[in-house]
């Protein structure tokens, strides 16, 4: 089963910033579409950000105003996710998920049910004061 290894989340006063980073464990995200979903508590799964390989296309969660960042370096076969502003309401699980499929719109919109080739374990991020 493949799998990719989630960095960087923790805890963040508003307004502070925090970067994930998704890495591809033994195999090479070059050819998937890559992206990042989020569980709130209380809420169903979001998809936050999404990139599609190749051309890089992205696509956004529609509560996030500008704030957040994905891209990709198939270099160092990796996906970041730069988040900015951060608010209370970002407090949440994220999780990297791979897919060869659908692309980034596909992805993202579809979280609630998207059934990824390649999901992360999670990685916790709290926005509090």
């Amino acid at each position: 089963q493949l799998q990719v290894v989630e960095s960087g989340g923790g805890s963040v006063q508003p307004g502070g910033s925090l970067r994930l980073s998704c890495v591809g464990a033994e195999f090479s995200l070059r050819n998937y579409h890559v992206g990042w979903i989020r569980q709130v508590s209380g809420k169903e799964r979001e998809g936050v950000a999404c990139i599609s390989d190749g051309d890089g296309d992205t696509y956004y969660g529609d509560s996030l105003n500008g704030r957040f960042t994905i891209s990709r370096d198939d270099a160092q076969n990796s996906v970041s996710l730069q988040m900015n502003n951060l608010k209370p309401e970002d407090t949440g699980i994220y999780f990297c998920v791979a897919d060869h499929l659908g692309g980034a719109w596909a992805m993202c919109n579809g979280a609630r049910s998207y059934p990824y080739e390649v999901k992360g374990q999670g990685i916790q991020v709290i926005v509090s004061s």
